[in-house]
Protein backbone atom coordinates (compact mmCIF):
# COMPACT_ATOMS: atom_id res chain seq x y z
CA UNK A 1 0.00 0.00 0.00
CA UNK A 2 2.73 2.60 1.03
CA UNK A 3 4.41 1.98 -2.01
CA UNK A 4 1.42 2.32 -4.26
CA UNK A 5 1.04 5.44 -2.60
CA UNK A 6 4.26 6.89 -3.46
CA UNK A 7 3.63 5.90 -6.71
CA UNK A 8 0.95 7.87 -7.13
CA UNK A 9 2.53 10.97 -5.78
CA UNK A 10 5.56 10.34 -7.74
CA UNK A 11 2.93 10.11 -10.83
CA UNK A 12 1.17 13.49 -9.58
CA UNK A 13 4.00 15.27 -9.37
CA UNK A 14 5.82 14.55 -12.65
CA UNK A 15 2.09 15.96 -13.92
CA UNK A 16 2.76 18.47 -12.36
CA UNK A 17 6.50 19.69 -13.41
CA UNK A 18 5.98 18.63 -17.54
CA UNK A 19 5.19 22.20 -18.27
CA UNK A 20 5.20 20.84 -21.82
CA UNK A 21 4.82 17.87 -24.44
CA UNK A 22 8.15 16.37 -24.01
CA UNK A 23 9.26 14.89 -27.41
CA UNK A 24 12.90 14.64 -27.32
CA UNK A 25 14.19 12.03 -24.77
CA UNK A 26 18.24 11.63 -24.46
CA UNK A 27 19.03 8.56 -22.18
CA UNK A 28 22.79 8.13 -21.64
CA UNK A 29 24.17 5.14 -19.51
CA UNK A 30 28.05 5.51 -18.80
CA UNK A 31 29.09 1.87 -17.97
CA UNK A 32 30.82 1.22 -14.95
CA UNK A 33 30.71 5.42 -14.43
CA UNK A 34 30.16 5.48 -10.39
CA UNK A 35 30.32 8.87 -8.16
CA UNK A 36 34.04 8.32 -7.80
CA UNK A 37 34.76 8.00 -11.59
CA UNK A 38 32.93 11.72 -12.15
CA UNK A 39 35.02 12.74 -9.02
CA UNK A 40 38.28 11.39 -9.86
CA UNK A 41 37.86 13.22 -13.56
CA UNK A 42 36.65 16.47 -12.46
CA UNK A 43 39.70 16.28 -9.48
CA UNK A 44 41.94 16.00 -12.80
CA UNK A 45 40.77 18.59 -14.72
CA UNK A 46 41.38 20.94 -11.63
CA UNK A 47 44.94 19.55 -10.97
CA UNK A 48 45.95 20.48 -14.76
CA UNK A 49 45.03 24.23 -13.56
CA UNK A 50 47.21 23.90 -10.17
CA UNK A 51 44.10 23.42 -8.02
CA UNK A 52 43.04 21.53 -5.00
CA UNK A 53 39.54 20.38 -5.59
CA UNK A 54 37.42 19.69 -8.81
CA UNK A 55 36.40 21.43 -12.52
CA UNK A 56 33.00 21.11 -13.35
CA UNK A 57 32.32 19.02 -16.17
CA UNK A 58 28.88 19.15 -18.07
CA UNK A 59 27.18 16.37 -17.46
CA UNK A 60 28.04 16.68 -13.24
CA UNK A 61 26.24 20.36 -13.68
CA UNK A 62 23.26 19.28 -14.50
CA UNK A 63 20.40 21.13 -11.99
CA UNK A 64 19.49 17.88 -10.54
CA UNK A 65 21.39 15.27 -9.48
CA UNK A 66 20.41 12.05 -7.29
CA UNK A 67 22.44 8.57 -6.51
CA UNK A 68 21.22 5.54 -8.01
CA UNK A 69 21.56 1.65 -6.70
CA UNK A 70 22.09 -0.94 -8.49
CA UNK A 71 21.78 -4.20 -6.89
CA UNK A 72 20.45 -6.93 -8.97
CA UNK A 73 17.34 -9.40 -8.39
CA UNK A 74 19.88 -12.05 -7.66
CA UNK A 75 23.10 -10.26 -6.75
CA UNK A 76 24.01 -7.51 -4.84
CA UNK A 77 26.57 -6.89 -7.18
CA UNK A 78 24.72 -6.36 -10.38
CA UNK A 79 26.34 -7.26 -13.95
CA UNK A 80 25.52 -5.32 -17.17
CA UNK A 81 22.68 -6.92 -18.08
CA UNK A 82 20.81 -6.70 -15.63
CA UNK A 83 21.87 -3.24 -14.48
CA UNK A 84 21.08 -3.11 -18.30
CA UNK A 85 17.55 -4.37 -18.09
CA UNK A 86 16.81 -2.64 -15.12
CA UNK A 87 17.29 1.00 -16.61
CA UNK A 88 15.93 0.00 -19.24
CA UNK A 89 12.62 -1.87 -18.18
CA UNK A 90 12.32 -0.67 -14.85
CA UNK A 91 12.55 -4.56 -13.85
CA UNK A 92 15.49 -6.02 -11.82
CA UNK A 93 16.61 -9.54 -13.21
CA UNK A 94 19.31 -12.48 -12.60
CA UNK A 95 22.64 -11.22 -13.34
CA UNK A 96 23.32 -12.76 -17.05
CA UNK A 97 19.74 -11.81 -18.42
CA UNK A 98 19.10 -9.33 -20.49
CA UNK A 99 15.63 -8.08 -21.19
CA UNK A 100 13.65 -10.99 -19.38
CA UNK A 101 12.43 -11.45 -15.80
CA UNK A 102 14.22 -13.49 -13.13
CA UNK A 103 12.47 -16.97 -14.50
CA UNK A 104 14.65 -15.96 -17.46
CA UNK A 105 11.50 -16.56 -19.53
CA UNK A 106 9.19 -13.84 -19.39
CA UNK A 107 10.10 -10.61 -21.29
CA UNK A 108 10.15 -7.31 -20.13
CA UNK A 109 9.76 -4.28 -22.53
CA UNK A 110 11.84 -1.40 -22.43
CA UNK A 111 11.66 2.48 -22.95
CA UNK A 112 12.47 2.18 -26.26
CA UNK A 113 10.09 -0.01 -27.17
CA UNK A 114 7.30 2.04 -25.25
CA UNK A 115 8.53 4.83 -27.15
CA UNK A 116 8.61 2.91 -30.80
CA UNK A 117 4.90 2.47 -29.70
CA UNK A 118 4.36 5.94 -29.24
CA UNK A 119 5.07 6.72 -32.24
CA UNK A 120 8.82 8.06 -31.66
CA UNK A 121 12.23 7.59 -33.67
CA UNK A 122 14.49 5.21 -32.03
CA UNK A 123 18.20 5.18 -31.47
CA UNK A 124 20.38 3.11 -29.60
CA UNK A 125 24.25 3.85 -29.83
CA UNK A 126 27.68 2.60 -27.58
CA UNK A 127 31.11 2.44 -27.80
CA UNK A 128 30.62 -1.22 -27.35
CA UNK A 129 29.39 -3.94 -29.75
CA UNK A 130 25.80 -3.07 -30.83
CA UNK A 131 24.76 -6.43 -29.24
CA UNK A 132 26.50 -5.99 -25.54
CA UNK A 133 24.35 -6.39 -22.82
CA UNK A 134 23.41 -2.84 -22.35
CA UNK A 135 22.23 -1.61 -25.49
CA UNK A 136 20.99 -5.19 -25.92
CA UNK A 137 18.88 -4.57 -23.05
CA UNK A 138 16.65 -2.14 -24.90
CA UNK A 139 15.60 -4.16 -27.85
CA UNK A 140 16.87 -8.13 -26.74
CA UNK A 141 15.09 -10.58 -24.89
CA UNK A 142 17.75 -13.63 -24.01
CA UNK A 143 18.30 -15.24 -20.66
CA UNK A 144 22.16 -15.12 -21.16
CA UNK A 145 23.58 -12.20 -22.24
CA UNK A 146 26.29 -14.63 -24.11
CA UNK A 147 23.96 -15.46 -26.90
CA UNK A 148 25.20 -12.90 -29.09
CA UNK A 149 23.65 -14.42 -31.95
CA UNK A 150 20.25 -14.76 -30.74
CA UNK A 151 20.39 -10.79 -29.49
CA UNK A 152 21.67 -9.77 -33.16
CA UNK A 153 18.56 -11.40 -34.45
CA UNK A 154 16.27 -9.42 -31.71
CA UNK A 155 18.05 -6.08 -32.90
CA UNK A 156 17.04 -7.09 -36.22
CA UNK A 157 13.41 -7.85 -35.65
CA UNK A 158 13.20 -5.00 -33.17
CA UNK A 159 12.91 -2.58 -36.31
CA UNK A 160 14.39 0.28 -34.53
CA UNK A 161 15.33 3.47 -36.59
CA UNK A 162 18.87 3.62 -35.26
CA UNK A 163 22.03 1.89 -33.94
CA UNK A 164 25.76 2.75 -34.34
CA UNK A 165 28.54 1.24 -32.76
CA UNK A 166 31.52 -0.99 -33.25
CA UNK A 167 29.72 -4.20 -34.99
CA UNK A 168 28.06 -7.02 -33.70
CA UNK A 169 29.90 -9.39 -31.84
CA UNK A 170 30.15 -12.99 -32.69
CA UNK A 171 27.99 -12.19 -36.16
CA UNK A 172 28.52 -16.07 -37.23
CA UNK A 173 27.91 -18.22 -34.26
CA UNK A 174 25.32 -20.35 -35.96
CA UNK A 175 26.53 -22.67 -39.15
CA UNK A 176 24.75 -22.62 -41.89
CA UNK A 177 22.83 -19.38 -41.40
CA UNK A 178 23.23 -15.71 -42.64
CA UNK A 179 25.44 -13.67 -41.12
CA UNK A 180 23.84 -10.70 -38.72
CA UNK A 181 24.92 -8.30 -41.13
CA UNK A 182 23.20 -10.13 -43.99
CA UNK A 183 19.79 -10.56 -41.89
CA UNK A 184 20.34 -7.03 -40.45
CA UNK A 185 20.12 -5.29 -44.52
CA UNK A 186 17.33 -8.14 -45.03
CA UNK A 187 15.32 -6.48 -42.35
CA UNK A 188 15.90 -2.81 -44.41
CA UNK A 189 18.79 -1.65 -42.46
CA UNK A 190 21.43 0.40 -44.53
CA UNK A 191 24.85 -0.57 -42.83
CA UNK A 192 27.54 2.41 -42.86
CA UNK A 193 31.11 1.72 -42.05
CA UNK A 194 33.05 4.91 -43.27
CA UNK A 195 32.70 7.13 -40.38
CA UNK A 196 30.51 10.20 -39.88
CA UNK A 197 31.53 11.83 -43.68
CA UNK A 198 29.95 8.26 -45.08
CA UNK A 199 27.23 8.79 -43.04
CA UNK A 200 26.82 12.53 -43.78
CA UNK A 201 27.32 11.40 -47.70
CA UNK A 202 24.80 8.28 -47.62
CA UNK A 203 22.66 7.85 -44.43
CA UNK A 204 20.47 10.60 -43.97
CA UNK A 205 17.77 8.92 -46.63
CA UNK A 206 18.59 5.47 -45.38
CA UNK A 207 15.10 3.90 -43.97
CA UNK A 208 16.51 2.25 -41.37
CA UNK A 209 20.81 2.53 -40.41
CA UNK A 210 23.21 0.93 -38.64
CA UNK A 211 26.64 2.72 -38.36
CA UNK A 212 29.50 0.88 -37.66
CA UNK A 213 33.34 1.32 -37.22
CA UNK A 214 35.50 0.32 -40.17
CA UNK A 215 36.55 -3.19 -41.26
CA UNK A 216 40.10 -1.71 -40.21
CA UNK A 217 39.18 -1.05 -36.40
CA UNK A 218 37.37 -4.20 -36.23
CA UNK A 219 40.20 -6.42 -37.00
CA UNK A 220 42.73 -4.62 -35.12
CA UNK A 221 40.27 -4.44 -32.63
CA UNK A 222 37.96 -7.23 -32.51
CA UNK A 223 34.09 -6.55 -33.05
CA UNK A 224 33.25 -5.55 -29.42
CA UNK A 225 34.62 -2.01 -29.23
CA UNK A 226 35.79 1.46 -30.61
CA UNK A 227 39.26 2.88 -29.70
CA UNK A 228 39.50 3.70 -26.56
CA UNK A 229 39.50 7.95 -26.58
CA UNK A 230 43.39 8.25 -25.92
CA UNK A 231 43.99 5.74 -29.14
CA UNK A 232 41.80 7.57 -31.67
CA UNK A 233 42.84 9.09 -35.06
CA UNK A 234 41.22 11.42 -37.05
CA UNK A 235 39.27 8.80 -38.86
CA UNK A 236 37.89 7.00 -36.12
CA UNK A 237 34.54 6.78 -35.58
CA UNK A 238 33.64 8.57 -32.28
CA UNK A 239 30.56 8.74 -29.80
CA UNK A 240 30.32 12.71 -29.98
CA UNK A 241 30.04 11.73 -34.04
CA UNK A 242 27.45 8.81 -33.33
CA UNK A 243 25.23 11.75 -31.33
CA UNK A 244 25.65 14.20 -33.88
CA UNK A 245 24.35 11.48 -36.46
CA UNK A 246 22.39 10.15 -34.51
CA UNK A 247 19.88 13.84 -34.12
CA UNK A 248 20.29 14.44 -37.23
CA UNK A 249 19.32 11.03 -38.34
CA UNK A 250 16.60 10.57 -36.03
CA UNK A 251 14.89 14.15 -36.31
CA UNK A 252 14.98 13.33 -40.32
CA UNK A 253 12.52 10.56 -39.53
CA UNK A 254 9.63 13.20 -39.39
CA UNK A 255 8.41 11.64 -36.55
CA UNK A 256 6.89 13.04 -33.56
CA UNK A 257 10.20 13.52 -32.03
CA UNK A 258 12.67 10.31 -30.75
CA UNK A 259 14.24 8.65 -28.03
CA UNK A 260 17.92 8.15 -28.00
CA UNK A 261 19.63 6.15 -25.72
CA UNK A 262 23.54 5.82 -25.68
CA UNK A 263 26.45 4.16 -23.84
CA UNK A 264 29.46 5.13 -23.25
CA UNK A 265 30.74 1.82 -22.51
CA UNK A 266 34.63 2.12 -22.07
CA UNK A 267 34.43 3.41 -18.79
CA UNK A 268 33.85 0.02 -17.82
CA UNK A 269 36.59 -1.36 -20.12
CA UNK A 270 39.07 1.22 -18.85
CA UNK A 271 38.01 0.78 -14.90
CA UNK A 272 38.26 -2.92 -15.47
CA UNK A 273 41.56 -2.93 -16.43
CA UNK A 274 42.10 -0.23 -13.37
CA UNK A 275 43.30 1.89 -16.11
CA UNK A 276 43.14 5.12 -14.65
CA UNK A 277 44.54 7.21 -16.68
CA UNK A 278 42.28 5.43 -19.45
CA UNK A 279 39.51 6.24 -17.35
CA UNK A 280 39.23 9.61 -16.54
CA UNK A 281 39.51 10.03 -20.36
CA UNK A 282 36.35 7.88 -21.18
CA UNK A 283 34.57 9.96 -18.99
CA UNK A 284 35.49 13.62 -20.56
CA UNK A 285 34.88 11.53 -24.39
CA UNK A 286 31.26 10.32 -23.13
CA UNK A 287 30.91 14.56 -21.14
CA UNK A 288 31.75 15.33 -24.89
CA UNK A 289 28.99 13.36 -26.31
CA UNK A 290 26.70 14.77 -23.54
CA UNK A 291 27.22 18.32 -24.75
CA UNK A 292 26.22 17.55 -27.97
CA UNK A 293 22.89 16.73 -26.42
CA UNK A 294 23.17 19.33 -24.72
CA UNK A 295 23.15 21.78 -27.63
CA UNK A 296 19.95 20.05 -29.02
CA UNK A 297 18.25 20.61 -25.77
CA UNK A 298 19.54 24.37 -25.84
CA UNK A 299 17.58 24.61 -28.82
CA UNK A 300 14.34 22.46 -27.39
CA UNK A 301 14.15 22.98 -23.69
CA UNK A 302 10.97 22.98 -23.18
CA UNK A 303 10.62 19.45 -25.49
CA UNK A 304 13.22 17.69 -24.57
CA UNK A 305 15.05 15.64 -21.16
CA UNK A 306 18.37 14.33 -20.52
CA UNK A 307 18.86 11.84 -18.17
CA UNK A 308 22.59 10.36 -17.74
CA UNK A 309 22.79 7.24 -14.78
CA UNK A 310 25.41 3.95 -15.16
CA UNK A 311 24.39 0.06 -14.69
CA UNK A 312 27.16 0.21 -12.24
CA UNK A 313 30.32 1.19 -10.63
CA UNK A 314 33.85 -0.76 -12.17
CA UNK A 315 36.84 -1.70 -9.92
CA UNK A 316 35.95 0.13 -6.80
CA UNK A 317 37.98 3.72 -7.34
CA UNK A 318 39.29 5.48 -4.63
CA UNK A 319 40.91 8.54 -4.41
CA UNK A 320 43.80 8.27 -2.43
CA UNK A 321 46.17 5.45 -1.24
CA UNK A 322 46.87 6.88 2.27
CA UNK A 323 48.78 9.86 2.21
CA UNK A 324 46.08 12.38 2.98
CA UNK A 325 47.15 13.75 -1.15
CA UNK A 326 46.42 13.21 -4.85
CA UNK A 327 48.60 13.68 -7.55
CA UNK A 328 46.15 13.44 -10.37
CA UNK A 329 47.99 16.06 -12.52
CA UNK A 330 50.88 13.61 -13.33
CA UNK A 331 47.99 11.50 -15.35
CA UNK A 332 48.35 14.07 -18.15
CA UNK A 333 51.62 11.75 -19.37
CA UNK A 334 49.59 9.01 -19.96
CA UNK A 335 48.83 9.17 -23.83
CA UNK A 336 47.59 5.68 -24.85
CA UNK A 337 45.70 2.74 -23.08
CA UNK A 338 47.48 0.21 -21.55
CA UNK A 339 46.21 -1.81 -24.07
CA UNK A 340 47.13 -0.05 -26.82
CA UNK A 341 50.81 -0.01 -24.95
CA UNK A 342 50.60 -3.84 -25.06
CA UNK A 343 49.66 -3.78 -28.55
CA UNK A 344 52.59 -1.37 -29.77
CA UNK A 345 54.83 -3.29 -27.70
CA UNK A 346 53.85 -6.37 -29.12
CA UNK A 347 53.90 -4.77 -32.83
CA UNK A 348 57.61 -3.73 -32.27
CA UNK A 349 58.64 -7.41 -31.08
CA UNK A 350 57.15 -8.87 -34.12
CA UNK A 351 58.82 -6.68 -36.61
CA UNK A 352 61.99 -6.99 -35.13
CA UNK A 353 62.38 -8.92 -32.17
CA UNK A 354 66.52 -8.57 -32.15
CA UNK A 355 65.82 -4.56 -31.79
CA UNK A 356 63.30 -5.48 -29.74
CA UNK A 357 65.77 -4.30 -26.57
CA UNK A 358 64.87 -2.54 -22.72
CA UNK A 359 65.91 0.57 -24.46
CA UNK A 360 63.36 0.60 -26.96
CA UNK A 361 60.92 -0.25 -24.48
CA UNK A 362 62.09 2.40 -22.32
CA UNK A 363 61.55 4.92 -24.96
CA UNK A 364 57.69 3.74 -25.25
CA UNK A 365 57.30 4.21 -21.83
CA UNK A 366 58.87 7.14 -21.39
CA UNK A 367 56.92 9.09 -24.55
CA UNK A 368 53.49 7.42 -23.64
CA UNK A 369 53.09 7.04 -20.53
CA UNK A 370 55.90 9.89 -19.13
CA UNK A 371 57.99 7.48 -17.28
CA UNK A 372 60.89 9.54 -17.03
CA UNK A 373 59.19 12.56 -18.51
CA UNK A 374 57.65 14.30 -16.09
CA UNK A 375 56.99 11.32 -13.77
CA UNK A 376 59.27 9.99 -11.88
CA UNK A 377 59.74 7.00 -10.48
CA UNK A 378 61.05 5.07 -7.42
CA UNK A 379 63.68 2.59 -7.17
CA UNK A 380 60.72 -0.09 -6.18
CA UNK A 381 59.12 1.02 -9.43
CA UNK A 382 61.84 1.26 -11.45
CA UNK A 383 62.95 -2.10 -9.93
CA UNK A 384 59.97 -3.68 -10.83
CA UNK A 385 59.83 -2.86 -14.32
CA UNK A 386 63.41 -4.10 -14.49
CA UNK A 387 61.89 -7.54 -13.53
CA UNK A 388 59.87 -7.61 -15.70
CA UNK A 389 61.92 -6.65 -18.78
CA UNK A 390 64.36 -9.67 -17.54
CA UNK A 391 61.14 -12.10 -18.04
CA UNK A 392 60.82 -10.35 -21.55
CA UNK A 393 64.40 -11.26 -22.31
CA UNK A 394 63.95 -15.03 -21.14
CA UNK A 395 61.08 -15.50 -23.37
CA UNK A 396 62.40 -13.83 -26.24
CA UNK A 397 65.88 -16.00 -25.52
CA UNK A 398 63.73 -18.99 -25.33
CA UNK A 399 61.52 -18.21 -28.55
CA UNK A 400 64.40 -17.85 -30.63
CA UNK A 401 63.16 -17.52 -34.11
CA UNK A 402 58.97 -17.64 -33.32
CA UNK A 403 58.54 -14.13 -33.55
CA UNK A 404 55.05 -14.25 -32.17
CA UNK A 405 55.42 -16.63 -29.48
CA UNK A 406 52.92 -16.84 -27.22
CA UNK A 407 54.78 -16.84 -23.75
CA UNK A 408 56.73 -13.21 -25.11
CA UNK A 409 53.54 -11.83 -25.54
CA UNK A 410 52.55 -12.77 -22.44
CA UNK A 411 55.69 -11.03 -20.08
CA UNK A 412 54.67 -7.86 -22.28
CA UNK A 413 51.45 -7.99 -21.15
CA UNK A 414 53.24 -8.67 -17.56
CA UNK A 415 55.15 -5.24 -18.14
CA UNK A 416 51.91 -3.06 -19.19
CA UNK A 417 50.07 -4.21 -16.38
CA UNK A 418 52.92 -3.36 -14.17
CA UNK A 419 53.05 0.02 -16.03
CA UNK A 420 49.28 0.70 -14.92
CA UNK A 421 49.69 0.04 -11.46
CA UNK A 422 52.35 2.41 -11.16
CA UNK A 423 50.59 5.03 -12.77
CA UNK A 424 47.34 4.67 -9.80
CA UNK A 425 50.35 4.32 -7.58
CA UNK A 426 51.98 8.17 -9.20
CA UNK A 427 48.22 9.32 -8.79
CA UNK A 428 47.75 7.81 -5.23
CA UNK A 429 44.15 6.52 -6.63
CA UNK A 430 43.61 2.77 -5.41
CA UNK A 431 41.29 0.29 -6.77
CA UNK A 432 39.08 -2.60 -5.30
CA UNK A 433 39.05 -5.07 -8.00
CA UNK A 434 39.25 -5.45 -11.60
CA UNK A 435 35.23 -6.71 -11.49
CA UNK A 436 32.02 -4.52 -10.35
CA UNK A 437 30.97 -2.99 -7.45
CA UNK A 438 27.99 -2.01 -5.21
CA UNK A 439 28.94 1.85 -4.86
CA UNK A 440 26.39 4.29 -5.71
CA UNK A 441 25.88 5.87 -9.21
CA UNK A 442 24.89 8.92 -10.09
CA UNK A 443 21.87 10.18 -12.09
CA UNK A 444 22.34 13.90 -13.67
CA UNK A 445 19.24 15.12 -15.36
CA UNK A 446 17.84 18.64 -17.23
CA UNK A 447 14.23 19.41 -18.56
CA UNK A 448 10.38 19.14 -17.91
CA UNK A 449 9.74 16.68 -14.93
CA UNK A 450 12.91 15.63 -14.37
CA UNK A 451 12.57 16.63 -10.53
CA UNK A 452 11.49 13.65 -9.83
CA UNK A 453 15.00 11.95 -10.16
CA UNK A 454 16.56 13.94 -7.17
CA UNK A 455 17.89 11.96 -3.77
CA UNK A 456 18.27 8.35 -3.41
CA UNK A 457 16.27 6.56 -5.82
CA UNK A 458 16.20 2.77 -7.79
CA UNK A 459 17.79 1.70 -10.75
CA UNK A 460 14.01 0.12 -11.64
CA UNK A 461 12.54 3.59 -11.47
CA UNK A 462 13.97 5.65 -14.26
CA UNK A 463 12.96 4.17 -17.31
CA UNK A 464 8.93 4.52 -15.81
CA UNK A 465 9.43 7.96 -14.58
CA UNK A 466 11.24 9.06 -17.96
CA UNK A 467 8.38 7.20 -20.01
CA UNK A 468 5.56 9.45 -17.98
CA UNK A 469 7.26 12.14 -18.42
CA UNK A 470 7.14 11.59 -22.17
CA UNK A 471 3.88 10.33 -22.57
CA UNK A 472 5.28 6.35 -23.12
CA UNK A 473 2.80 3.68 -21.87
CA UNK A 474 4.95 1.44 -19.68
CA UNK A 475 4.19 -1.99 -20.11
Amino acid sequence: MKQRFLSCILAAFIALTASAEVKYVFYFIGDGMGVNQINVTETYLAALKGKIGYEPILMASLPVVGMVNTYSATNGVTDSAAGGTALASGHKTKNGAIGVLEDLETPCTSIAAWAQKAGKAVGIATTVAITHATPASFYGHQPSRQMYYEIGQDLCRSGYDFFAGADFHRPNTKEGEPSLREQAKAAGYTILTGGYKEYMKKGRKADKLILLQSDYQNEKLGSDHLPYALDQDKNDLTLEQIVRAGINYLTGKQKDGFFFQIEGGMIDYACHRNDIGNAINEVLDMDKAVKVAYEFYQQHPDETIIVITADHETGGLVMGKGPYELHTDLLKYQRRSIDELKWILGEQYKKSPKKFTWTAVEKQLRELMGFGAGITLSDNQNERLQHRWKAIETAITEAGAAADDKAVSDRINDLCETTKHILSEVALISWASGGHSNGYVPVYAIGPGTEVFQGRINNTEIAPAMAKIAGYEAE
